[in-house]
């Protein structure tokens, strides 16, 4: 399905609009800040999205909102009524280790580049590796 999506080139591809990408990715943001979830690596793809969430609410509460709130800025922006902006189901995977968080966090951060979008992760804009999302050590 993952590879399904990454080379999908039809179909509703509104998260490759600049806009609608950033309402996704205030709205990662501003769960995080919150506290509905501490935010780890996300990528925002042309047709769906990725990120790591360490949940501190109930995750059908968090995934209602996020998904609520960017579908009605999204929908607003693109001038859509009466239709869905996010498909009804999520896919989610509870990390049960550090080193499964970590095995997903690198699935995440890579996905542009296995998708063909950039060479390096650092490069892509709507992810958290993107150079100038990063913290210094």
């Amino acid at each position: 399905m993952e590879r399904y999506l990454d080379e999908a080139r039809s179909g509703p591809m509104f998260l490759a609009q600049t806009e609608v990408a950033q309402i996704v990715m205030q709205a990662l943001h501003t769960g995080a800040a919150l506290g509905h979830y501490q935010l780890g690596p996300f990528a925002i793809m042309a047709n769906h999205v990725h990120a790591l969430l360490l949940p501190l609410v109930a995750p059908s509460l968090l995934l209602k909102s996020l998904k609520g709130a960017t579908a009605r800025e999204a929908n607003k922006l693109l001038r859509r009524t009466g239709e869905p902006f996010w498909q009804r189901e999520s896919y989610d995977h509870w990390a049960r280790n550090k080193d499964e968080w970590n095995r997903i966090a690198r699935y995440i951060e890579r996905n542009p580049v296995k998708a063909g979008l950039v060479e390096r992760i650092e490069d892509y804009r709507w992810s958290s590796a993107h150079t100038e999302l990063r913290i210094p050590a």
